[in-house]
């Protein structure tokens, strides 16, 4: 039988797995559950539609790697309909090849351009090469796909029972491997995009039973610094994408044993469509150097490497699971498949038992950070740039060696640390520089790799590593004075007001940020690739800014102004409310507990209450006004009718603090946590839509009160940004619009006034982030930062300039109301150095203890 016809039937194969299983759960998302069934008529549905728009015709199609359930039948649709798809968020790539249909997250969109000629069997093209040359695809046919997955579902003992957890990219063939193998056995996918030091991730792996999950090495170095999960009814933790030193393997079989689950460690390639050996669990404790035999389907045998040691060879693999071939142009994707052999390029040997241990690389490739790194390309580039280096891979795996000659002095071996970095698209800290007086050489004049691979790190401290300067810039702006690699902005306690600062600076040292920063851990933010870092002296002149930073300087400069007549443009403050909400979810709905969740909601409430009860409180005492219902910021609570001024100067800082506090005790419920935690959008939306109620009351009962300043009538405000923050995909998007803007038509009374808060809360819905020139980030963070302040001392700023010049008054607000902020961000440092001097001998509290007794 050709290849062809077998992929054809693996495509049905899987199709009638789909819907064979019926009602059993396949995928369980953050909105709720699709089962196989639904499954299976979604993915129906998805294929027709394609099929549709390609007349019949194969595509080549583009789709976005993303842990979502639309991902998940688009991606199933297209295997299933015979079409070869791409998987990448590189969109020049996908240009590069002609992709004729992309899928934007809800649908199919033509691309314009026909799609070029596809042999038959072709089915996934996956990126093997990352950054380190010119991206080379692998070709995948059907058949490798389901051989492999078959292979992984029967060696892991996948029943329809098991329910695995998505901790790994689905553009990854590791990641994707997961899902295969589990939707072939009929079992259950937690998708979730969260990273494994985000305790939420746990908490819902535990409320859904996962059985399973996978990781590469760096998994489990976050895992082991942010302290591991408690999943009682786990039973199997895989492990692949690089070498996990043998002690490490034994410490983690040795972990599983006591708390009742297996360690499997795998071993493959994209090229073998993900998995090539296992280790079977019960081998790890006695051989944690090894990766097993091959899997079933599949053989292993060692060709003869000159100058090797004795019984060591290259690996060669043979199975059903080995790639079409490669793709560098897009008239390779008509060619066929070649040999089922895989030369892997490791050295390798048998041991007595038959299992193969991985002794070294043949070619000068390594895999770090689960990219392929050509060491060849890394030390030619450095040539060019007038370095003399040697590269290797370290002994342990996990770091790229770089070997300067000439011992020279630490600044010039940083200078190629950085260089060598950038050549292999590492992050700065995966790189060794080592000063060496020659470089290591054989006999025949060629580098000695192994003497290279066993360099010992300079004994120069690696401060200037990108994890260490990331640290410091967390404890610098968060006020901790060490911060451990597996922290979060989110988990040290970070929230609306240090968020500006920490995010600007960051995007100014790494480049553009994830969506969800806030909850990466210091180690991930500094590992993480940076394409979008501009080269040294090349910076573009346009940054990516996060909406709500823009959004809270822009409102505090309208409102500011509009009180100094300058202009009236009205609605600022209540767009800072639906701010408000946004960070509110972002900050405040990632802790493990109701008394975590207190604990950050109050410190939060503190950081703007007491700032704003002794400014008001020292008004009073110097004016005589406001009373004191404003200095306690009662106003709100105690129903006051007095909206006069300047008692409702302070209404804003009243309702934000109303709000915050009050969806923190709400969402503090352990039962309303436990919704919120399962059902994030509907809950928000929910509680968003009914907040309108006493808004339409207020109209139809003419209802003549003070409705634009009043938490009940405004709350539907803070709710919309919350429902705004948790909103994913399009369908989301559009349902919290609807509310907003029902909301929003006439709420004020102007309609100047409900157009300028209903462009805010769109933005906030649509926007993550916008361009801004790069000169203006700066003075933009401060302004957003510093809005609580000026808002405060604004009032008793600006009428001294109004009559006579508003401009002035407007930029005396800003100006005093920075210098406030400033006073009061750099007062906690003053007051350490001053007992520092006092008290030198006062114990040290590290923050990292308690990090590590909440996750875990």
């Amino acid at each position: 039988m050709g290849e062809g016809t077998a992929g054809a039937q693996v495509a049905a194969g899987i199709a009638d797995d789909l819907a064979r299983h019926g009602t059993h759960p396949a995928l369980r998302t953050t909105t709720g559950t699709v089962t196989y069934a639904e499954l299976a008529a979604r993915v129906a549905t998805a294929r027709a539609d394609l099929d549709l728009l390609g007349a019949g015709h194969r595509q080549l199609v583009h789709l976005r790697p993303a842990t979502t359930s639309e991902f998940v039948v688009a991606w199933l649709a297209a295997l299933t309909g015979g079409h070869a798809t791409l998987l990448t968020h590189d969109d020049g790539l996908a240009r590069a090849y002609g992709v004729s249909v992309a899928h934007d997250g809800r649908s199919w969109r033509p691309t314009g351009r026909p799609a070029p000629e596809l042999h038959p069997d072709l089915r996934l093209l996956l990126s093997t090469s990352g950054s380190t040359g010119s991206p080379k695809l692998v070709r995948l046919s059907a058949a490798n796909l389901d051989a492999n997955a078959a292979a992984i579902a029967d060696y892991l003992g996948l029943t329809g029972d098991d329910v695995a957890l998505t901790t790994l990219p689905l553009d990854y063939c590791y990641g994707l491997s997961v899902l295969h193998s589990h939707l072939l056995a009929g079992a259950a996918l937690v998708l979730d995009d969260r990273t494994v030091t985000d305790p939420v991730l746990w908490d819902r792996a535990r409320a859904e039973g996962v059985t399973s999950f996978a990781g590469v090495p760096y998994t489990f170095d976050l895992l082991g610094a942010a302290g591991w999960p408690t999943l009682p009814t786990l039973r199997q933790v895989t492990q692949a994408g690089g070498r996990l030193a043998p002690e490490r393997v034994r410490a983690l079989a040795e972990q599983g044993r006591r708390e009742g689950w297996e360690l499997v460690v795998m071993y493959g390639q994209t090229e073998a469509t993900a998995r090539m050996a296992f280790l079977p669990s019960e081998l790890a404790l006695t051989h944690p150097g090894s990766v097993g035999v091959a899997i079933p389907g599949g053989a292993f045998q060692l060709d003869p490497v000159a100058d090797a040691e004795p019984g060591v060879g290259e690996l060669v693999y043979r199975g059903p699971n080995v790639m079409m071939g490669y793709a560098e142009t897009p008239a390779d994707l008509a060619h066929g498949a070649g040999p089922d052999e895989l030369r892997t390029g490791d050295l390798a040997r048998l041991s007595p038992e038959g299992l193969v241990e991985i002794v070294g690389r043949r070619s000068r490739f390594a895999k770090l950070f689960g990219q392929r790194v050509d060491l060849d390309r890394v030390q030619t580039l450095l040539g060019l740039s007038g370095y003399d280096a040697g590269c290797a891979e370290s002994a342990d795996g996990r770091r790229l060696v770089v070997a300067v000659p000439g011992s020279p002095d630490p600044a010039t071996v940083g200078e190629v640390v950085d260089a060598a970095a950038t050549a292999a698209g590492l992050p700065a800290h995966a790189v060794l520089g080592v000063p060496v007086a020659a470089l290591p050489r054989l006999p025949n004049g060629k580098l000695d790799q192994q003497a290279l691979a066993q360099l010992p790190p300079a004994p120069a401290p690696d401060a200037g590593s990108a994890e260490a300067s990331i640290a410091r810039l967390y404890g610098r702006i968060l006020g901790h004075e060490r911060v451990d690699p597996g922290a979060s902005f989110v988990s040290l306690g970070g929230d609306s007001l240090s968020y500006v600062e920490l995010s600007l600076r960051l995007e100014s040292r790494i480049g553009r940020l994830p969506h969800d920063w806030q909850t990466w851990s210091v180690a991930e933010l500094a590992a993480r690739p940076d394409a979008d870092a501009p080269a040294p002296g090349r910076r573009p002149r346009w940054a990516r800014v996060d909406t709500t930073i823009v959004l809270r300087a822009l409102a505090i400069v309208l409102v500011v102004g509009s009180h100094t007549d300058l202009w009236v443009v009205l609605g600022g403050a209540h767009v800072l409310l639906a701010v408000a909400g946004v960070n509110f979810a972002r900050f405040h709905l990632a802790d493990e507990g109701p008394r975590e969740r207190l604990r950050r909601v109050g410190r939060a409430a503190g950081r703007v209450a007491v700032p704003a009860v002794l400014w008001i409180g020292a008004v009073a005492l110097l004016t005589g006004r406001p009373g004191w219902r404003s200095v306690l910021l009662l106003n709100d609570v105690l129903g006051s009718r007095d909206w006069s001024e300047p008692a409702w100067y302070y209404w804003f800082v009243e309702v934000v603090l109303l709000l915050a506090i009050g969806a923190g005790l709400l969402t503090a419920v352990p039962r309303v946590m436990a919704l919120e935690r399962r059902h994030r959008f509907p809950l928000a939306l929910g509680l968003a839509t009914l907040a309108l109620l006493p808004r339409a009351w207020a109209d139809l009962a003419s209802y003549d009160g003070d409705v634009i300043h009043s938490s009940v009538f405004v709350a539907w405000l803070f709710l919309g940004g919350w429902a705004a923050a948790v909103a994913r995909g399009r369908r989301d998007r559009v349902l919290v619009t609807v509310v907003l803007l029902a909301g929003c038509w006439g709420f004020t009374g102007s309609t100047d006034r409900d157009l300028l808060i209903a462009a805010g809360c769109l933005a906030l819905v649509w926007v993550p982030s916008v361009p801004w020139p790069r000169l203006l980030v700066g003075p933009i963070g401060v302004i957003a930062g510093a809005s609580l302040y000026v808002y405060l001392t604004h009032w008793q700023v600006y009428p001294w300039f109004e009559s006579r010049w508003p401009l002035g008054g407007l930029i005396a607000s800003l100006a005093v109301g920075v210098l406030t902020w400033q006073l009061v961000n750099r007062a906690p440092v003053w007051a350490r150095r001053v007992g520092a001097v006092v008290a030198p001998s006062r114990p040290h509290y590290s923050p990292v203890q308690p990090l590590r007794q909440e996750v875990r």
